[in-house]
């Protein structure tokens, strides 16, 4: 089964994001490469606010990308376009939809309120959490309040240059079980 696997950095005080959301806290440092986490996933889910961003960071669209892009967006209309697909189904439903097709795991990228909704429907099988250690105070939280008690354990951690430290959890939980497929 594909795993759903939340992957995002962090500050210290568990935000993804300044209130503006500008991520320029966030650092990669040179012995640190996402290379191992990106062969593992063909499919990434985002919501509109972090489509925003990223198409900031890209400096253009998603047209030519190699992995499949699901955004989750109440404003746009459902359909694919400049790359990404966008949605308006429930996560459990898409979930249901990609885990049935052959692939890899599924990056799930954000943000905060995505992950939220994820973390209800019980659909998060892995954390990958890279965190800086940085305290800024205020921003928009990885985890915001509103979701039930989630068990995972930690499986990996690696601290490398400049402090920036690479959690994996696997969940406990079961996510979308075969018989709900």
């Amino acid at each position: 089964m594909r795993k759903i696997v939340l992957g995002v950095g962090i500050s210290l005080d568990g935000y993804i994001a300044r209130p503006d959301g500008t991520l320029d806290f966030l650092f990669m440092p040179k012995d640190y490469s996402m290379a191992p986490f990106f062969a593992t996933v063909d499919t990434a889910i985002m919501g509109r606010k972090t489509l925003d961003a990223a198409l900031k960071m890209r400096g253009g669209d998603f047209s030519g990308s190699s992995m499949a892009t699901y955004v989750f967006s109440r404003s746009l209309p459902a359909g694919k376009r400049d790359g990404v697909i966008f949605t308006h189904q429930s996560p459990t439903a898409l979930v249901r939809q990609l885990r049935k097709s052959k692939g890899k795991s599924i990056w799930l990228m954000g943000g905060g309120e995505l992950a939220r909704d994820f973390l209800k429907a019980d659909l998060v099988d892995e954390l990958y959490i890279g965190m800086v250690p940085v305290l800024i105070g205020e921003g928009i939280p990885l985890f915001p309040p509103g979701f039930p008690q989630r068990e995972f354990s930690l499986v990996e951690n690696k601290t490398h240059s400049k402090g920036l430290i690479a959690l994996k959890s696997n969940g406990n939980g079961s996510g979308l079980s075969a018989y709900e497929l």
